[in-house]
């Protein structure tokens, strides 16, 4: 037990540019984000992404800056009802 406490401390001493970027399909798998949604966020720019060898990657810098903002309430906004507004008029 002393082993796994040891190991996790030494984990959280590495900085976040110290970590190789993670594969898009797997941060999608972890987060529960579905994948139009990552799509998304990318296309607006929220989640920073880069391609290597025609792969898409995100840092770990990048989610953590992500849920920083999220974390701000940057993201949020008005959801838009198209119903209602046909019924206002």
């Amino acid at each position: 037990m002393v082993m796994n406490q040891r190991i996790s401390i030494q984990k959280s001493d590495i900085p976040l540019t110290g970590h190789p970027p993670l594969a898009l399909d797997l941060y999608i798998r972890q987060s529960g984000l579905s994948p139009a949604t990552c799509w998304r966020y990318r296309k607006r720019g929220w989640l920073k992404t880069i391609v290597i060898a025609g792969r898409h990657y995100v840092t770990r810098e990048a989610i953590a800056e992500f849920n920083e903002r999220a974390a701000r309430g940057e993201f949020a906004g008005k959801v838009q009802n198209p119903h209602l507004h046909k019924l206002r008029r």
